[in-house]
């Protein structure tokens, strides 16, 4: 039996929220709904900006591939994160992080003179999250914060997108498929972000090599990688890359299919105040529900239910209180 239901990588970021108006983000010149990769002077000068703003929520722990990881833990999967941090207070606040939520991780991974990765993630009204993310030692993830001995206790490999900004982590990403497949695990990738796919494509084709096992994406991501007009033809391009996918609609739910059928996830009517980590958290429910054995349809009402409720929240997860209710609600006792 193995012992990690998912070994993750990715970058390791402290978020911190603030509340913003279009006109700010107009003023200040930042692109809605993005992730921007940005200097630290440049994120200083946004907080520095906007410190009569309202901060919606404590820092956390965040990047997408922690998210969904941290999520899994808190539903009841066994998990490993490699990733890097500097040794400062956000490098140690992250590991805290980690521990709180059961999260695997190699110390040395952290022991790294620099300065640890920070998101200010700017929210506005309609709940649509904008990140500005200056990466810090995580620029330089490699294949030296790959653990072999975690990789072969694994039964999913889940890569996050965002690694496609780094040619390093790329190559790093390359050798974590290849040892995982190696030892039997299934690989699953998210495209992060629409910026990953639209600036950083041939790092995530690179990625993808020959195909993954499992795909989340959005619809925006799976239009703009595919190049398509219509979501049933992106759909079909994908296809020849994934074996599986789970595909968010926002508001019209998901749409997953487990390799022979597809299965289209109800939403949930909800009043939406945050989406940040809101699609890390339904890749989070997911690979918790079919590492344990359930349906994609199961695997989906999960992740739906979780992510509605998140997006009711400030902060990229829910209160670790939240998960057992909602796993039994859906999945039961």
């Amino acid at each position: 039996m193995k012992q990690y239901d998912i070994y993750a990588i990715g970058n390791a970021l402290v978020d911190t929220e603030i509340e913003v108006s279009d006109a700010d983000l107009e003023r200040f010149g930042i692109q809605k709904g993005f992730m921007t990769l940005v200097d630290e002077a440049r994120q200083n000068e946004l907080t520095d900006l906007l410190q009569d703003h309202l901060v919606a929520s404590r820092r956390a722990s965040g990047g997408s591939a922690c998210n969904t990881v941290i999520a899994a833990s808190y539903f009841g999967a066994k998990t490993f994160y490699s990733c890097k941090l500097a040794e400062d207070d956000n490098g140690r606040f992250y590991l805290n992080d980690l521990e709180r939520a059961g999260v695997d991780y190699l110390p040395a991974f952290a022991e790294h003179p620099g300065t640890s990765g920070k998101c200010l993630v700017l929210i506005t009204p309609d709940a649509e999250r904008t990140m500005n993310t200056f990466l810090g030692i995580s620029a330089t993830v490699g294949a030296e914060q790959l653990h072999a001995p975690a990789i072969s206790q694994a039964k999913i490999i889940y890569i996050e997108g965002y690694l496609a900004a780094s040619d390093s982590a790329t190559e790093a990403v390359c050798q974590l498929k290849q040892q995982g497949q190696a030892n039997g695990a299934q690989i699953a990738l998210t495209f992060s972000d629409p910026s990953m796919v639209n600036y950083c494509q041939d790092n995530l084709r690179t990625m993808i090599g020959d195909g993954v096992d499992l795909l989340f994406c959005n619809e925006t991501e799976a239009l703009d990688f595919t190049g398509k007009s219509t979501l049933a033809e992106a759909v079909e391009a994908l296809k020849p890359l994934c074996k599986k996918f789970a595909l968010t609609l926002g508001a019209k739910g998901a749409l997953v299919y487990d390799g022979e059928q597809s299965y289209q996830i109800a939403a949930h009517a909800v009043q939406p105040i945050d989406s940040n980590g809101a699609g890390d958290l339904f890749a989070g429910a997911f690979l918790y529900a079919i590492s344990h054995g359930h349906t994609f349809p199961e695997a989906g009402a999960l992740a739906s239910l979780a992510s509605a409720t998140l997006v009711t929240q400030f902060g990229p997860r829910l209160d670790p209180t939240q998960y057992e209710a909602i796993r039994q609600q859906v999945l039961g006792a």
